[in-house]
């Protein structure tokens, strides 16, 4: 958990810093592209807001009313950014390019204005404020990708996209997404405004940000499918439950496993639960000690076994 927390405030401290640069850029330019940036950076800093609170309120001990714990706070407040504030800022996106497409005139940049007695041009504005941005998004997405790299590596994942389908630690996964989309659409605004300059035609501005908007509507519905499977109770992958059951059947007077069931109920924390045959004649202080050797086996199986249910059968 310590590491997604690390994530998720390097991407606030990042977005927090974009979206003071885009509001300083509206009130010296006037642009209102540049002011729909700087709702767009304040989403992203509400996203991270949420997922910060995913992770405190998941960290709440168990008790009566929640036996397992609260881990699964942390897939529904990743939902909610993923469905809500990505859906949100992707259609705010897209509606705003869309209008600057049928009405090219709003895709102006404003007028020359004065800086400290200095004639200042707004395109350089944006142009700086949105490299200021890019560099920012490389430092969170600099974080965010060690972290998921650092799981592909430690469960052998074959890279990035077995990584989106298995991994159960949606917050770095949504951390990741969100920085590398702010990174890659910070791009296209730049190379949209660049363009626009150098041909004098503001289409290329326009159709900039209705990429982007599409870009995190496509992004938000996939993120809210991730989530979905967390959330209704996905279990360990296949391999990794055959390696649980063969560490079960190569324990002293295992005979059979008759079934053995997981599931993620937390980040990185899952559920075991086997039906367990054991050889007649053991008494009921050696089965205690039995089911007490194959728990520990079975985390190290796994790091992310946490709870664990034998239920023997002689």
């Amino acid at each position: 958990m310590g590491s997604s927390t690390s994530v998720v405030l390097a991407a606030l401290v990042a977005n927090g810093a974009i979206a003071i640069m885009k509001f300083g850029g509206f009130l010296l330019t006037g642009s209102p592209s540049m002011l729909s940036e700087t709702y767009h950076s304040i989403s992203d800093t509400g996203n991270q807001v949420f997922l910060l609170i995913g992770i405190r309120y998941s960290g709440q001990a168990a008790d009566r009313g929640h036996p397992f714990g609260y881990g699964k706070a942390q897939f529904f407040y990743a939902f909610l950014v993923s469905v809500l504030l990505f859906g949100i800022a992707g259609w705010e996106s897209l509606k705003h390019g869309y209008d600057a497409v049928l009405h090219p005139a709003h895709g102006g940049g404003g007028s020359t204005f004065t800086l400290f007695g200095t004639s200042v041009d707004p395109f350089f504005v944006n142009v700086v404020v949105l490299l200021g941005a890019i560099g920012f998004e490389t430092y969170a997405f600099v974080k965010a990708n060690a972290e998921l790299q650092r799981q592909i590596t430690e469960y052998g994942w074959s890279g990035i996209v077995e990584a989106f389908k298995r991994t159960s630690d949606v917050t770095t996964l949504t951390a990741f997404t969100e920085d590398a989309i702010a990174l890659g659409g910070a791009t296209i605004a730049l190379v949209g405004i660049v363009l626009t300059r150098v041909t004098g035609n503001p289409l290329y501005d326009s159709v900039s940000a209705v990429v982007i908007g599409l870009l995190l509507m496509g992004f938000a519905l996939a993120l809210g499918w991730e989530n979905k499977r967390l959330l209704i109770g996905e279990s360990l992958p296949d391999e990794v439950e055959e390696r649980l059951r063969e560490a079960i059947r190569g324990h002293d007077g295992v005979v059979h496993v008759d079934r053995l069931r997981t599931v993620f109920f937390g980040p990185q924390n899952a559920l075991v639960t086997a039906d367990v045959s054991f050889a007649a004649g053991n008494d009921t202080h050696d089965l205690d000690d039995d089911i007490v050797a194959i728990e520990e086996k079975l985390r190290r199986v796994d790091d992310r076994v946490g709870m664990v249910y034998i239920e023997p059968e002689v």
